[in-house]
């Protein structure tokens, strides 16, 4: 498992954790589980369920009641992510503005991240 000791995994804002919170008690899941896979123009995506048990390989960020789990594969690609929820005219969702990543597609689905060598640098392992 990645970490860094006393920083957390990712960041919640206010919004994404009432939302988070909200979905979490409509469905009565443990928590909603993030990560990342292959696909999309630009390579790769996020991925995002709710679910009803803690994998015990997860990161687990808690904050006002909202659970964010974060599968083994993505704990690299999502150190330093700032989970948001934004509501507009047109649409609202959750947003990642992640520091690990270096280009997105024209929709925004698809991102492409720093090279594995990198990340491992910049985040001391």
């Amino acid at each position: 498992m990645f970490s860094i000791p006393g920083k957390q995994a990712v960041s919640i804002s206010s919004a994404a954790a009432v939302q988070i919170r909200k979905l979490m008690e409509r469905d009565g899941s443990e928590g909603l589980r993030i990560g990342v896979k292959k696909g999309g123009c630009a390579g790769m995506e996020y991925t995002m369920e709710y679910v009803d048990a803690v994998d015990p390989n997860d990161e687990v960020v808690e904050q006002d009641g909202a659970r964010v789990m974060i599968a083994p594969m993505a704990q690299m690609f999502l150190f330093g992510t700032q989970i948001d929820y934004e509501t507009s005219l047109l649409e609202s969702g959750f947003k990642f503005k992640n520091p690990n990543v270096v280009d997105a597609c024209g929709c925004g689905e698809s991102i492409k991240f720093k090279d594995i060598d990198e990340l491992k640098a910049e985040q001391g392992n």
